[in-house]
């Protein structure tokens, strides 16, 4: 991706849940792309803590800005607080990656009422209270501004033991609609990533028979990579996609078509 110009230099860009895999791909990939990056850890521990300014220190190599915002995306008051911190730091705010995100697997008789409102509290409201927090300043932006919601191919297409984690991310594609429609007359797109099976430490926690058969449903047989889902969000955030919002981009090696 370094040989082709995004049109972000210099842009400020909120990416939540940025401490690892694809959150933390695509702060590295924005920094590398020139733009000032914001990154957020959820606070519960001071290692997320060491690793989220860790990560800061890595992005800033690449000539770039990077800060450590500590939030709980399903805290109203804290989305508010980290928007306003990317205001402070950069003079702005051009893009917001939803990206935070919980996964609970399980068959459904045996779910939990209160794994639903865990799950549904941070993959959907909070994508729903940082996008809130975030379209006040984003609107401000004078050549347009972007947000990508995280969503999955299982929203699109449902997978057996992911009923709520399902719901959950098809709920990130109706908000992201309905946002896109809503805001569209002050030039903010938004738009969606609907990443498919990627290599991150929850696929290489699996053994490698069941990778092998994960891969072979794939049309193109392999999982994709962070860099695979990194591009996409970077083209939908950057002035490339200037005529696109409203859009799901599934990136599943064509798992789901």
């Amino acid at each position: 991706m370094s040989n082709l110009s995004w049109g972000l230099e210099g842009k400020s860009i909120l990416v939540t849940g940025s401490n690892r895999g694809i959150g933390k791909g695509i702060a590295e990939s924005l920094a590398k792309a020139g733009a000032s990056v914001g990154v957020t850890y959820s606070g519960s521990s001071p290692e997320s803590e060491a690793k989220a300014h860790a990560l800061c220190k890595e992005l800033e190599g690449y000539g770039g800005r990077a800060i450590a915002i500590a939030v709980n995306v399903a805290d109203e008051d804290q989305c508010k607080a980290a928007v306003d911190r990317m205001v402070k730091e950069f003079g702005g705010l051009y893009g917001l990656v939803n990206n935070a995100g919980v996964a609970i697997d399980q068959l459904t008789l045996r779910y939990k009422a209160d794994d639903w409102d865990k799950l549904m509290s941070i993959n959907l409201k909070g994508a729903f209270l940082m996008s809130k927090a975030a379209l006040r300043p984003m609107m401000k932006q004078e050549q347009g501004a972007s947000i990508v919601n995280m969503s999955s191919v299982v929203g699109l297409m449902g997978n057996a033991g992911q009923a709520v984690y399902a719901a959950s991310k098809a709920g990130l594609v109706g908000m992201t609609k309905s946002l896109a429609r809503e805001f569209a007359s002050r030039q903010l797109r938004v738009n969606a990533v609907a990443p498919g099976f990627i290599d991150t430490e929850m696929t290489q926690a699996m053994t490698p028979e069941a990778r092998t058969k994960l891969s072979a449903e794939i049309p193109l047989q392999s999982l994709g990579n962070v860099e695979d889902i990194a591009a996409g969000t970077l083209y939908l955030l950057s002035p490339l996609s200037r005529y696109v919002t409203g859009q799901v981009l599934s990136i599943n090696g064509g798992l789901y078509m």
